[in-house]
């Protein structure tokens, strides 16, 4: 797995059997039998090339192994970097959600694309029946809304942008992040999100990287006003606090 990552695939991985390494290096995938790696990065935005993917899947490829790109996010990333076009080579499956970009969680769909030899596999494996209809037809109707998904990519960026703004604002500056998502990394992270959860606006923060925050989009008019309002309080805070010490 290259992490730190979306951590449900190296649970599933661990419940099959594997022996699961998390690694830094994008070049020590290319040591593994299965390599999973996330792209946009579940949660700071990370993108890998997919000339990089491309020469890993051939390298798992020779060997009998195969590479497993979770795409959930790149309904809103840069889609000359995804793999799914490239499918066809085999040695590699891509992963795609309903959850996050079509806002579709509720019905627990997503799909795989890959070769027809891995394809066949899969489908013996799941059975015939594994997604409901209803389920099957939501899908099919978002896909085909392409004017609907050019018209939310653009409502996504200019929030996002709007999002940037104001946590720049107050100093918390955003490193990186999807337009689904902005991923924040400063000393007092913990501070703001207490101040935060204060102030009823919950954000993610990581137990195991405490200086980290994950942030998604406000949906309403109030709960922009209101992240304004937590974000002042917190700067506020911050200020009291520095002029303490500097007496």
């Amino acid at each position: 797995m290259l992490g730190p990552t979306y951590a449900e695939h190296a649970r599933a991985a661990a419940i099959a059997g594997h022996a699961v390494a998390e690694v830094g290096d994008f070049d020590a995938l290319a040591e593994a039998d299965l390599a999973i790696l996330v792209n946009p990065n579940n949660p700071d935005g990370r993108v890998v090339e997919r000339e990089k993917l491309l020469r890993l899947a051939a390298s798992l490829r020779a060997k009998g192994g195969l590479l497993v790109v979770d795409e959930a996010f790149m309904d809103v990333g840069p889609i000359e970097q995804s793999l799914a076009g490239d499918v066809g080579e085999g040695g590699m499956v891509v992963l795609r959600s309903f959850g996050k970009f079509f806002g579709l969680a509720g019905v627990r769909l997503g799909f795989a694309l890959a070769d027809p030899l891995t394809v066949q596999r899969l489908e013996t494996q799941l059975g015939p029946w594994a997604v409901a209809g209803p389920a099957l037809e939501y899908g099919l109707r978002a896909l085909s809304d392409m004017a609907w998904q050019a018209d939310m990519r653009r409502r996504l960026a200019a929030e996002a942008e709007r999002l940037d703004a104001l946590f720049n604002r107050f100093g918390a500056s955003v490193a990186s992040g999807t337009s689904l998502f902005r991923y924040l990394s400063f000393a007092d992270a913990p501070g703001l999100f207490s101040v935060l959860g204060g102030h009823g606006v919950l954000v993610r923060h990581f137990t195991e990287r405490p200086q980290v925050l994950r942030a998604g989009l406000p949906g309403t008019g109030t709960e922009w006003e209101r992240l304004e309002n937590a974000l002042a309080a917190w700067a506020s805070r911050r200020k009291d606090a520095s002029e303490e010490t500097a007496q």
